[in-house]
């Protein structure tokens, strides 16, 4: 169901969820670039946002999974427990949603835990969307899990990167000093990878770790903002950066 993007930022509209319209740009193009048989696995859906926006932009021949067990926990920042009930009207949101954007038969529905849900996928990953659990072993679990399953060539776009405390260890772990994926930057703290083709060399690889580091003052910067505002000293927080049009940045 490929289509332009303001069509799509229209149908994403008063749906709940944490995605910049610059970052459901970047979601848009890269579900636009896979290839009729190839597959993308969104990873955390919460109530649909970024799963309409990669829905619409894929082609009609390629999968779309989307893997959340909502179950009420892990759903947005400082909200890592939560009642089973939240994680139900957060399934129930996201159906509706789907189904009103008129993607609910373009997406295979997992409901489940992201390392469980990785036997449910037979297929190598074109592209890969890591927005789960936001806590250091879960982030860590995701990036090394399912960017095993991402294709040479293929893409890994990873939200809260460089904002997240446990996010950024992640991938400063998994990712910065590896030889598999090669950063392409980020649009806000929606950082890009491509899996290499080979593994990368010495000088490539410390290329790749001196570009991720980079980002650490950025990622400073937001550690203090949230600070800030869990303190709930907002004019620090401006003084930071820290514009008000979204309540935690991202």
């Amino acid at each position: 169901m490929s289509e332009g993007l303001p069509e799509v930022l229209a149908a994403i509209e008063g749906v709940e969820g944490w995605l910049s319209e610059g970052q459901a740009r970047c979601l848009f193009e890269r579900a636009h670039a896979v290839e009729p048989g190839g597959a993308i696995v969104e990873i955390g859906s919460y109530r649909g946002r970024s799963t309409i926006v990669l829905a619409r932009g894929a082609d009609e021949g390629v999968t779309v999974f989307a893997v959340d067990p909502h179950g009420g926990g892990d759903r947005g920042p400082r909200q890592i427990r939560g009642a089973p009930e939240e994680g139900e009207a957060d399934r129930a949101a996201f159906e509706a949603n789907l189904a009103r954007a008129g993607v609910a038969q373009r997406v295979t529905y997992l409901r489940l835990q992201s390392t469980a849900a990785i036997n449910q996928v037979n297929h190598t990953v074109d592209l890969v969307y890591v927005d789960g659990a936001h806590r250091y072993a879960p982030a860590l679990a995701d990036l090394v899990g399912w960017g095993e399953r991402v294709r040479p060539g293929g893409v890994m776009l990873v939200h809260d990167a460089f904002s997240s405390v446990g996010v950024t260890l992640a991938i400063l772990r998994a990712l910065a000093f590896g030889p598999q994926f090669v950063y392409a930057g980020r649009v806000r703290s929606l950082a890009e990878y491509r899996r290499a083709p080979m593994a990368l060399g010495a000088r490539a690889r410390a290329r790749n770790a001196a570009r991720q580091l980079a980002e650490l003052p950025w990622f400073l910067r937001n550690v203090a903002i949230k600070l800030a505002l869990v303190m709930k000293l907002r004019r620090l927080a401006g003084t930071l950066g820290h514009d008000g049009s979204q309540l935690w940045p991202y």
